[in-house]
């Protein structure tokens, strides 16, 4: 016996009736919208989460004043409304109410062959979507009376049953089946991955059928009025005639909506209808104030609108789409602002793999950083440098890259990396160029030997062949595939201009080249907070002379050697003055460790005695003497300035001789230096005394005044602990949260995506803490080094330079510490920048309340 509740939570849908997303999802609450735009929507009741949820327990409402509201023996549908479409839900189920007496009645009145269709295609739906049979016994395609009778006498045979005649009991049934479907473990936890809570209700909408099928004109279709790749104004879709549902997608005999010279269009075959359509959604734009694409159905040339959603968009059309709403008054710019994604910029700034086409995916890794690019496999940085002069692009495909492959980074138009994490060597580097890149590619191996690459199912990739680096989803794809230019547009300006104006925090770019600070320009960064020299040191001309400093013997051949290095830094310097005009630059001083510059190889080695013209054994002796058991934790950054002093005083000379120069070309010039890896004052003091003695020399030689700002990069946790100390010798604290991250961690930032996947869904780590600011451990490090450094010295300008900085997360923590700005790679500024903007609106909008 069929059990009933004694509830009735169904509503029907009018302009006026109580229907909210939150109650009765948002495919309801959108129908309700175009009812009060006084378009032709067919009648339709909600039933709310409620209602939905008691009948998949069991407790079914009486169905038949549902059906009633229908009019006599109707047909209905009936879809779900979650309350974020992007939940998903259990596909609609169309024509309930079919059986044998409205199967004779609709063959009089739209024709038999229309009403065999109807009748099969829903004992298929019902048997395969609320019965759960197998779909192979209801896989006839050809609608009959033959074919209608077999799938009816299947139905009995896998059941016992006859196929339910009446409507009510179809109803209850496709409810239950509905409902229960929402709430089975495989539905949850697929919207959960979506971002829906684990107790998300569902809704349903039960509408009257607008059949698509019949005599005159019928069919269905689906239009939009801007392309979701782009976001351009462009009339899109299909139209099929004599058809239900969304078989307009696909399918022969469709009709294009616009005139097409590959075919027949809606608009040529009914003018009417198509104009119809144009009015519907310039009214839904202007009072939906969204690009909507309209579900249709034409009943007898009469148009009826079934549904409309969001139209799905790719980053780029979404911001596209934003600017021009605000652009034409439709929604206020900051709306616009606070509708995009902060990191789906990052498409906008690069080349995307086409998301309409296909994909041949050979392995998949970690995506370290964005964009796309095609070009033939090398897997050295010489083979890289030299395809370049070739003209050929390439893709550098590595085990893990170190200092050394730099040249072929610059070289390259992507890389691939075996080993490697989020802030690997490969992953930084990369996002400072710009560069796809995708490390930790786990799933292949390399064959230096024979020069190839192996997947894990065996596929061979060697090189010269041709493969696309997707850095945005991280997999690497057979052969070249279809791209989507950046866009760079005056959307793009636009919608930046605008977050520009609402920013409250400064921004300000990660740059170690004049191609890098150019790029930053362009951007908009308020200045380069982090310019790391080390990098300048790898074109072939001044890494020899560098080879030279590091086997000099005395101080005095040291200084030889630098000599020749100074003026190269110096037009470095100048050359990053120009570009930024004006703007803040912030040096920092060498900080690698110097094994970094020395080959490891034999034929390194021995190209290496023949440049400095010394014995084999010689340079193997100096090379092993240099190596360091952890160069990270040895000598490197203020260690390395304080033992070898001469490098920090050449580049301070190339500093101050640049500020003067580039000071007579144009603006005046403040410098900022910034001393590396400090854990102690003294250090400070050791390398501010130096410093300041070149000043001088530098002051006098050229008869010029000029100002600078010395200050520290705070990356060890000893630096955090004694900030106020230390700021007493320095005007500004920049916090390297790369290095500090892994110092508070005693993680290898290179070697930690191995296993950190594991650590985050077991929940370890909230998060990589090399991608998003652990606020928790290394945060609290950093308020008290930001504390503790204002209360000794209150104009200390606090930043942060590291990789996340132009993470939004890490911003909001910047902000809220109160830091004056943060640093982060030059294609991550408009991402910080937007960032920045809408958490402004955030708090302007809660001091509101």
């Amino acid at each position: 016996m069929q059990k009933h509740a004694d509830f009735s939570e169904f509503t029907v849908i009018t302009p006026s009736a109580d229907i909210s997303v939150s109650r009765h999802g948002g495919r309801a609450k959108c129908l309700q919208r175009l009812l009060r735009l006084e378009m032709p929507v067919p009648r339709t009741v909600a039933l709310s989460f409620d209602a939905v949820h008691r009948i998949a327990a069991g407790q079914i409402p009486d169905i038949t004043p549902i059906l009633a509201e229908f009019g006599p023996a109707p047909l209905v549908s009936v879809r779900p409304s979650s309350e974020d479409p992007d939940w998903g839900g259990p596909g609609a189920i169309l024509n309930i109410g079919m059986n044998a007496v409205r199967h004779r009645e609709l063959a009089e009145t739209i024709g038999q062959a229309a009403a065999d269709l109807i009748y099969l295609r829903f004992i298929q739906a019902y048997a395969i979507h609320v019965a759960r049979l197998d779909p192979d016994q209801f896989d006839a395609e050809e609608a009959s009376e033959v074919t209608i009778h077999e799938a009816l006498l299947a139905y009995e045979e896998e059941t016992d049953e006859a196929f339910p005649q009446d409507p009510v009991v179809q109803l209850t049934e496709v409810l239950r089946a509905m409902a229960r479907s929402w709430e089975g473990t495989t539905a949850r936890l697929l919207r959960q991955a979506k971002g829906a809570p684990a107790d998300a209700g569902l809704g349903l909408v039960v509408q009257e059928m607008s059949m698509g099928l019949g005599p005159a004109e019928s069919g269905s279709g689906v239009i939009q009025f801007v392309d979701s790749a782009t976001g351009q104004s462009q009339v899109t879709g299909r139209y099929l005639s004599q058809s239900q549902g969304r078989e307009g997608l696909s399918g022969e005999g469709v009709l294009y909506l616009t005139r097409d010279a590959r075919g027949r269009s809606l608009e040529e075959h009914c003018p009417e209808v198509f104009q119809e359509l144009l009015k519907w959604g310039e009214i839904s734009r202007q009072r939906l104030r969204e690009e909507m694409e309209i579900e249709f159905t034409i009943e007898a040339g009469a148009l009826r609108v079934l549904d409309a959603v969001r139209v799905n968009r790719t980053s780029r059309a979404a911001v596209r789409i934003a600017v021009a709403l605000a652009e034409d008054w439709i929604i206020p710019r900051e709306e616009a602002i606070a509708r995009i994604e902060p990191r789906a910029l990052t498409e906008l700034l690069h080349s995307q793999v086409d998301p309409r086409g296909k994909r041949d995916c050979f392995v998949k890794g970690i995506a370290a950083s964005p964009g796309a690019a095609t070009g033939r496999i090398v897997f050295t940085s010489a083979a890289a440098q030299a395809s370049a002069a070739r003209g050929e692009a390439c893709i550098l495909v590595r085990r893990e890259t170190t200092p050394e492959d730099i040249r072929g980074m610059y070289a390259a138009c992507a890389v691939l990396t075996e080993r490697g994490g989020m802030t690997s060597h490969a992953a930084v580097i990369a996002r400072g160029l710009g560069l796809p890149c995708i490390v930790g590619a786990s799933g292949m191996s390399l064959d230096r030997r024979t020069k190839s690459l192996r997947t894990a199912e065996g596929r061979v990739f060697r090189e010269g062949d041709i493969i696309t680096v997707d850095g945005s989803s991280g997999q690497a794809l057979a052969g070249e595939v279809k791209m989507l230019k950046p866009a760079l547009d005056s959307a793009f300006t636009s919608l930046l201009r605008w977050a520009e104006d609402l920013c409250d925090i400064g921004i300000r770019a990660n740059a170690d080249t004049p191609a890098d600070a150019q790029t930053a320009r362009n951007f908009g960064a308020e200045g380069i907070g982090l310019c790391r020299t080390e990098h300048m040191f790898f074109e072939d001309d001044r890494l020899t002379v560098m080879r030279e400093m590091i086997f000099a013997n005395t101080p005095e051949d040291r200084a030889s050697a630098l000599d020749q290095l100074l003026p190269m830094q110096r037009m470095d310097f100048i050359q990053l003055f120009e570009i930024m005009q004006g703007q803040p630059v912030c040096i920092r001083l060498f900080d690698p460790p110097l094994h970094e510059f020395l080959p490891h190889s034999r034929d390194g080695l021995r190209e290496l005695a023949g440049a400095l013209g010394l014995p084999l054994s010689d340079v193997t002796r100096r090379v092993e003497a240099l190596t360091e058991f952890n160069p990270m934790l040895g000598m490197r950054g203020v260690r390395l300035g304080i033992t070898v002093p001469e490098i920090y005083d050449m580049q301070a000379r190339a500093i101050f001789e640049a500020t003067v120069e580039a000071s007579e070309r144009g603006d005046p010039v403040v410098p900022e230096i910034m001393i590396p890896l400090v854990s102690a004052k003294r250090e400070v003091e050791l390398v501010k005394t130096r410093i300041d003695a070149v000043a001088a020399a530098v002051r006098t030689e050229k008869g010029r005044a000029f100002d600078y700002r010395l200050g520290v990069m705070v990356e060890t946790p000893r630096a955090a602990l004694r900030a106020g100390e230390i700021a007493h010798h320095a005007a500004f604290l920049s916090f390297g949260t790369n290095d500090l991250t892994q110092m508070t961690y005693g993680l290898s930032r290179d070697d930690a995506g191995r296993f950190m996947g594991i650590y985050v869904q077991q929940g370890v780590f909230p998060e990589d803490p090399f991608h998003t600011l652990d606020v928790e451990g290394v945060g609290e490090l950093l308020h008290i080094g930001a504390e503790r450094g204002r209360a000794a010295r209150p104009d200390v300008v606090l930043s942060v330079c590291g990789e996340h900085g132009g993470n939004p997360e890490s911003i909001a923590f910047c902000r809220k510490a109160g830091f004056d700005y943060v640093s982060c790679s030059p294609f991550r500024v408009p991402v910080a920048r937007l960032a920045a903007a809408q958490l402004n609106l955030q708090m302007t909008v809660r001091n509101r309340r």
